[in-house]
Parts: structure tokens; C-alpha cells; sequence
């Protein structure tokens, strides 16, 4: 019996605790209704308050303003690297056509990360800490920065898995190579890749709204 009370006293202090700090007599949802009702929790698992503007903190200003610096440094090495490389693929003649378009697909992807997706993202965390966030634009510009991003990683997943089956296939086949891997077929292939990540980013698009 003593081992009993013993244990109802020790599951009870949690209670008694939040009782004493809060001004609460009970613990009942309905004591915390009027402190949750205006509040949810966004992208970030940051509570926020829906009938204000966002204010970030002070501790998380200098990391959003770092992690846009290095996208905006990203960005413009992707952009300039991407552009070499499509000028190279332009003046090479020696890759098989198929080989060829499919590098040109991965450089293309990689250079719209560049000049689309990182550019989004390190605006999206600059009008976070610079002013007080307007909840539609922020809204917009995470949905542009979320369908970009994955269209073009989906893509670029796609194009590299292919580039290593026709590796494999160049190996393989032998003479029959350039028989079986044809510029039609790949460009039908790579056409399948983007009609794949549109898709996929529409259902995604779809479900969140």
C-alpha cells in the first residue's frame, strides 16, 4: 500500500510542477487551447504565430546569411562550370551522338540548378532575415524553390543512371553498340526523365495544396 501511494505521489509531481509554473490548476487540453489556438509550426519545426509576421532570431541570422552566401557562390560556380562544359561538348566530334546528349542533359540540369534552384533558395533565406517576412511571398517562393529543385535532382539522378547503363551497354554490345543505342531512343529516354519529374512534382504540388 505504501509502494502504491509512493508511486501515485511521484506521477502526480509532473502535475503539480507544471501546475505551480504555468497557474494552472488541472492539466486539461482545454488550458492550453487559448495559448495554441493562433499558433502552428512551419517548414522549419518553428513555431509561429499566424496573425503576425515572422521575426527570425538573432542566433539564426548569421547561419541563414552563411547558407545564402555559399548558394549565391554555388550558383555562380555551377553557371560558369555548366557553360564550359556544354562550349566543350559543342566543339567535341569524337563522342557518339547519344553519349553526347546525354551529358549535354546532365549539364543542362545542373546548370538550372544554378541559375534556378539555388538562386530561389538563397532569396527565400535572405527576405527571411532582412525583412519581416510577407506569408504569401514566403509561401511562393518555397513552393518555386521545393518543384525546381526536385524536378532538376530527379532528372539529374535519371540522366547519371543512364549515362552508366550506356557505359555498360558500350561495353557489352561491342558492334551492336551503336545499333541498339541510338539518338532517337535516348532522346525518347531523356524526354521520359523530364515528363517523370513533372509529374511527380505536380502529385507533390497537388497533395500540399
Amino acid at each position: 500500500m505504501h509502494k502504491i501511494l509512493r508511486i501515485k505521489h511521484v506521477l502526480q509531481l509532473p502535475l503539480q510542477l507544471h501546475s505551480t509554473c504555468f497557474g494552472h490548476n488541472t492539466l486539461s487540453s482545454e488550458s492550453y487551447a487559448p495559448r495554441m489556438a493562433n499558433f502552428t509550426v512551419n517548414n522549419d519545426f518553428r513555431p509561429t504565430n499566424l496573425n503576425e509576421t515572422i521575426h527570425p532570431r538573432l542566433s539564426t541570422v548569421t547561419f541563414y546569411l552563411l547558407l545564402s552566401t555559399l548558394n549565391i557562390f554555388l550558383s555562380i560556380t555551377a553557371l560558369l562550370g555548366n557553360v564550359l562544359i556544354l562550349i566543350a561538348l559543342h566543339t567535341e566530334t569524337s563522342l557518339h551522338p547519344p553519349t553526347k546528349l546525354l551529358f549535354r542533359c546532365l549539364a543542362i540540369t545542373d546548370l538550372c540548378v544554378g541559375v534556378i534552384a539555388q538562386p530561389v533558395y538563397a532569396f527565400g533565406l535572405l527576405h527571411w532575415v532582412t525583412t519581416e517576412i510577407n506569408r504569401q511571398v514566403h509561401y511562393y517562393v518555397d513552393m518555386l524553390w521545393d518543384a525546381s529543385s526536385f524536378i532538376l535532382c530527379l532528372v539529374s539522378i535519371f540522366t547519371s543512371s543512364a549515362v552508366s547503363v550506356d557505359r555498360l551497354l558500350a561495353l557489352l554490345s561491342g558492334l551492336r553498340y551503336r545499333h541498339v543505342v541510338t539518338f532517337p531512343r535516348v532522346s525518347a529516354v531523356i524526354i521520359c526523365f523530364w515528363l517523370i519529374g513533372i509529374a511527380c512534382v505536380l502529385i507533390y504540388l497537388w497533395s500540399v495544396t
